[in-house]
């Protein structure tokens, strides 16, 4: 079981919330539909420049407002590796867990630049900043957690777990 992420930063500021993330307007779509407008509100060529493995970098109260798993979704079907932020709303937090998309709290956020190329130890958590040749510390995982997020969430999780199918 690999513990680790890297691919490259897309860094965004405090507050970021799920409206954001997965505009309310597009909820009627299929996921595929609604990922083509994630965070087009602060910007507009995400979906498009934005690839498997990238790292999402974000500042205080990532994934604020709703409760709806939507934008986790949205995310998760960019392949988004990880999303590293000082703070998350505990509900995003959560669900993002559910649906099998890590999440690392880090002090610090702001030394972390757009671009560079990171690498995400979730057992120990630790983040290493391969382009500033920087290493920081950042919340662990329970290895249940990473347990759930590498089998896609809480659902095969749980199957896994209670032999079902």
């Amino acid at each position: 079981m690999s513990y680790k992420i890297r691919g490259r930063v897309w860094k965004y500021g405090d507050n970021i919330n799920t409206d954001i993330i997965s505009p309310g307007q597009y909820m009627s779509q299929p996921v595929e539909k609604q990922a083509e407008h994630a965070m087009e509100a602060i910007d507009p060529e995400f979906s498009k420049k934005v690839r498997p493995g990238d790292i999402l970098v974000a500042g205080h109260n990532f994934g604020s407002g709703s409760s709806r798993e939507t934008a986790q979704m949205v995310l998760k079907h960019h392949e988004i590796g990880a999303i590293i932020a000082n703070s998350f709303a505990r509900i995003f937090y959560r669900n993002s867990i559910n649906v099998g998309l890590p999440v690392v709290d880090m002090k610090d956020t702001s030394v972390i630049l757009e671009g560079d190329e990171m690498e995400v130890d979730l057992l120990e958590g630790k983040i290493i900043n391969h382009t500033q040749g920087t290493e920081y510390q950042g919340t662990k995982l329970p290895e249940h957690l990473i347990e759930m997020v590498q089998l896609g969430g809480l659902e095969p999780y749980l199957a896994k777990k209670l032999k079902f199918s």
